[in-house]
């Protein structure tokens, strides 16, 4: 499994978050929302250290990745996070 976070969408999630320095930021899956690789299930995000990551990426200076506790939901698959223009918000791609 492999983890992509663009820079635009990590800028964003930069300038939403108010990070400042060294971060740490989880994809976890969570019960509900829309849009979701799985029915019923979508994709979350939380500021935390990691503990078991199967996936990360480093992007000017925060480490995005995902836990162990939530490879299930990506079926194999990897995820790729690209800033959507249109929303002006990130953008989930599974590949």
């Amino acid at each position: 499994m492999i983890i992509e976070v663009t820079e635009q969408a990590a800028n964003w999630y930069e300038e939403e978050l108010e990070i400042t320095g060294k971060t740490f930021i989880r994809f976890f899956v969570r019960y509900g929302g829309s849009g979701g690789l799985q029915p019923g299930f979508s994709l979350g995000i939380r500021q935390e250290e990691p503990f078991e990551p199967v996936a990360e990426t480093e992007v000017n200076g925060v480490l995005f990745f995902i836990e162990e506790s939530d490879e299930w939901y990506f079926d194999d698959k990897s995820l790729k996070v690209e800033y959507n223009e249109k929303w002006e918000e990130p953008e989930y791609k599974y590949e």
